[in-house]
């Protein structure tokens, strides 16, 4: 394959829009995206619901807040310059009894210190004149949230990249790297690659691609399985926008709710679970290879000992139905059983640490000639054509980059 200037390994919304940067910023460079599946968005990407995230939830300060909120604006702008259906339709956080009125509390105030306005306070009332079928004593709206599908988005990056000079190939695994002189040799499904410089944003592989090229961390992806209902369309009318419950702060799932898509479809969920294989959408999805890793790494069994009450809840909802719509019924009482049907799943990519600490913020590793993307989650969707200006901000730093 032919000697490029930077090989990006990953082809989801988060890897094109890094590409898609480096063009920006380095017109002539030359940039290959990796793929190892027969198309962009086959994993994080394409499992999305869907949601353009307002950066209601992110710690004041951090990467995420940060990226969310520049990353946000410029998704829809790119959306409009492109043709891509979207909508900024908002949403509303549910509190459903008292106790859950401080955690409200918390999540508007730091939604005005992440700089979102037009946030609305609402009683039990205004929840209903928003959602009339909703249940809860208190509310907030937040109109920033929208919906986008996230494979169109990326198909789009990639329109991009290619018409700068790049390059998107698909059904190329990284199987092997070689450090030489003047950078690497990457070993990929479709022949030997050179390249100087290396942005690894492989996702649930990301852990796994750098140890491949020789960085040692104490970081690792443990995937976590979300399982949707959708809605039947004859009850698509008891949602008009997108419900959410107050989160519960220990951890980074938003809990089940309910996302109307692009396309009009309502789905619901998700729960989170473990899923003992990286790329396991099914419930009885398993690799051997990928479950003896986890077992045998330090911070998922500090992990498991300190949350294994929380992880059987959400498995006994994994396999009751009547368990998921209970807690769906509890934003929205008229739904019944008989009403939702399984969708789909998504697998999300948990950094953990040695210690078994859930890593919240995105992470960046440095090597020589490499940087990896090791934790990227929610909304790194959202946030991707921020998070890929970052990427590169920080690849000027450390690579030699100059535009040809």
């Amino acid at each position: 394959m032919q000697a490029v200037d930077v090989a990006v390994i990953g082809g989801g919304v988060v890897g094109t829009a890094t590409a898609m940067a480096l063009l920006e910023r380095y017109p002539g460079l030359e940039v290959i995206v990796l793929e190892k599946e027969n198309r962009l968005a086959a994993h994080q990407t394409g499992h999305n619901s869907g949601v353009i995230h307002s950066g209601l939830y992110y710690r004041p300060g951090s990467l995420k807040a940060r990226t969310c909120a520049s990353g946000r604006d410029a998704l829809y702008s790119f959306c409009e310059e492109h043709g891509i259906a979207h909508e900024r339709c908002g949403k509303i956080v549910v509190a459903t009894s008292e106790n859950e009125i401080p955690a409200l509390d918390s999540l508007e105030l730091r939604g005005r210190e992440n700089g979102l306005e037009g946030l609305e306070r609402l009683d039990g009332q205004g929840l209903r004149n928003c959602e009339p079928h909703v249940a809860g004593i208190a509310g907030l709206f937040v109109p920033q949230t929208g919906i986008v599908d996230y494979t169109a988005v990326t198909e789009a990056y990639a329109d991009v990249i290619r018409s700068h000079g790049g390059r998107v190939q698909t059904k190329c695994r990284v199987e092997l790297v070689t450090r030489q002189q003047r950078g690497f040799v990457l070993a990929t499904a479709q022949g030997d690659l050179p390249c100087r410089c290396i942005i690894n944003c492989a996702g649930l592989q990301s852990d796994i691609i750098a140890r491949l090229c020789g960085s040692a961390t104490d970081v690792r992806i443990i995937p976590f399985r979300g399982e949707y209902y959708v809605v039947d369309q004859h009850r698509r009318d008891l949602v008009r926008n997108l419900i959410y419950p107050v989160p519960d702060p220990a951890f980074p799932f938003l809990g089940v709710h309910f996302t109307r898509m692009i396309d009009g479809k309502l789905e619901a969920g998700p729960n989170a679970v473990l899923a003992f294989k990286r790329e396991g959408y099914g419930r009885f999805s398993f690799s051997l290879r990928d479950t003896l890793e986890m077992i045998m790494f330090a911070g998922f069994r500090n992990l498991a000992r300190r949350y294994w009450r929380v992880g059987m809840q959400e498995y006994r909802r994994s396999f009751s139905k009547a368990r998921f719509v209970r807690d769906l019924k509890r934003l929205v009482p008229e739904l019944c059983g008989a009403d939702v049907r399984p969708g789909g799943a998504g697998v999300r990519a948990q950094a953990v640490d040695c210690e078994g600490r859930l890593l919240d913020d995105f992470c960046l590793l440095d090597g020589d000639g490499m940087i990896h993307v090791l934790n990227a989650p929610s909304p790194a969707a959202t946030a991707s054509i921020s998070i890929g200006r970052t990427i590169v901000d920080h690849a000027a730093k450390i690579f030699a980059l100059e535009a040809r």
